[in-house]
């Protein structure tokens, strides 16, 4: 859906060959392999051109393993505030020689294509731009250390984009550091390895695209931020105090992100810890210590998706039926097992209405995106003190699992006293019950 975004007016641009400029309206692919750490660069590449005032979304196609097999990430930059993926990818960096060539054939006539140049690609298209970049070269002199350089690598085509498409350097450095908090000398290495990008391909490369960001400000108080983050933070102010999962994807980030902020901000000055984190031995065991942890006056939840779903449905059954508070978020996605546990999916809803054996009916949120993960996670919590039964928020991996640029939430003003079982009447006083629409 396209947002009302203020836009620069200026003539429109011309390449040095001579095509009218595309300003802040194309998408780039970075194509590599699952386990080889370029998340981190997609992030910095992505936050660079949001810091520009650009509106931009991007998108994760990844594998069901560990490492080893094919993963895309899409970024999108719209001047109109599209978020969905577009049809065609106008700028290709391929990084993953197993898909090299199968990419840069699907791209349409005129686009770019961003590879290693000691590979014969170059002969794949005549009708796509290239731009053959040394990577291996220029990774080993910026990286002594070889067991570093695959990591490196990918913060090349950084440095390589940010020069082709005229964008800030200081916005770049300003992602990457922010990227590498606390870690001064990681940041150091990826700084001089996105500087040596830019500068090779500012000396040896010339420009024969039409794409460029030029600075907006439609970004202009805004965040970017995933679903399962926007969750976790949620959680954390609505008083979470007991938190149990196994870990299943799209779901673990959830809880992965939750403890980083529990960490930070749940922790006395004395040094202790005013919550409980438990990695269970499966799902069956987390929704189990979950309504045992309601039961007991704890505001309780647990993370997972479709198939520890189906696993939690007795126990579900007795929360109802027993009157047991807990917070279930189903973080949902396609297949039970290998093959399409990381491809998105609504499809739990209506097992999820109904999860037990009997007659049962289970509250429901479904948060559209990042701003209601982050409203809804405190509204399940005083929900399932109100009415003493499960509640269940779900989610899927587009949302949960991919960066959305969002209105900063809005905070709780005052504080409330979540970490004890409220009345009806104390959470209207506090103004804690968020109703259906999302207001309070």
């Amino acid at each position: 859906m396209a947002q009302d975004i203020t836009i620069d007016s200026a003539p429109a641009a011309q390449t040095s060959a001579g095509r009218q400029a595309v300003v802040n309206d194309f998408s780039i692919q970075v194509a590599t392999v699952n386990g080889s750490g370029s998340q981190s660069a997609n992030n910095v590449l992505l936050r660079s051109i949001f810091r520009m005032g650009v509106p931009v979304s991007g998108k994760n196609l990844f594998p069901s393993n560990i490492a080893g097999l094919p993963t895309w990430y899409t970024i999108r930059a719209s001047k109109h505030g599209y978020v969905a993926r577009k049809k065609d990818i106008d700028i290709l960096v391929a990084m993953n020689a197993e898909t090299a060539k199968e990419d840069i054939l699907s791209l349409p006539a005129g686009a770019v294509a961003i590879f290693e140049a000691t590979s014969e690609l170059a002969q794949v298209r005549a009708d796509v731009i290239a731009y053959p970049i040394p990577f291996d070269k220029l990774t080993a002199q910026v990286c002594p250390e070889a067991r570093l350089r695959k990591l490196v690598k990918n913060m090349l085509y950084v440095g390589v984009v940010a020069q082709l498409l005229s964008m800030d350097m200081k916005a770049v450095e300003a992602a990457l550091r922010k990227q590498f908090t606390k870690k001064q000398k990681a940041a150091d290495l990826n700084w001089a390895a996105v500087q040596a990008g830019y500068e090779y391909a500012a000396a040896e490369l010339t420009k024969r695209d039409p794409f460029v960001v030029e600075r907006m400000h439609a970004t202009d108080g805004k965040i970017i931020v995933d679903g399962n983050a926007a969750a976790a933070l949620g959680c954390m102010f609505a008083g979470v105090t007991v938190v149990t999962w196994y870990p299943i994807t799209p779901s673990s980030s959830v809880v992965e992100t939750l403890i980083d902020y529990l960490k930070k901000y749940r922790v006395t000055p004395e040094g202790k810890a005013t919550f409980a984190v438990v990695q269970a031995e499966d799902e069956l065991a987390a929704i189990g210590m979950v309504l045992g942890s309601g039961w007991a006056g704890a505001r309780s939840m647990t993370a997972t998706s479709g198939p520890g779903i189906s696993l939690m449905a007795e126990f579900a059954g007795l929360g109802y039926y027993a009157e047991l508070p807990g917070v279930i978020f189903d973080i949902q996605r396609v297949g039970p097992s290998t093959g399409l546990p990381t491809r998105t999916a609504q499809g739990d809803l209506l097992s999820v209405a109904f999860l037990s054996h009997g007659d049962t009916k289970h509250v429901i949120l479904l948060p559209a995106n990042v701003a209601e993960c982050f409203e809804f996670a405190m509204a399940a919590f005083d929900l399932t003190e109100r009415l003493q039964t499960p509640v269940f928020v779900l989610s899927d991996l587009d949302l949960g699992m991919n960066n959305w640029m969002s209105e900063p939430f809005t905070y709780p003003d005052k504080p409330i006293d979540r970490g004890k079982v409220l009345t009806a009447e104390e959470l209207e006083k506090a103004g804690g019950f968020h109703t259906w629409d999302g207001s309070q």
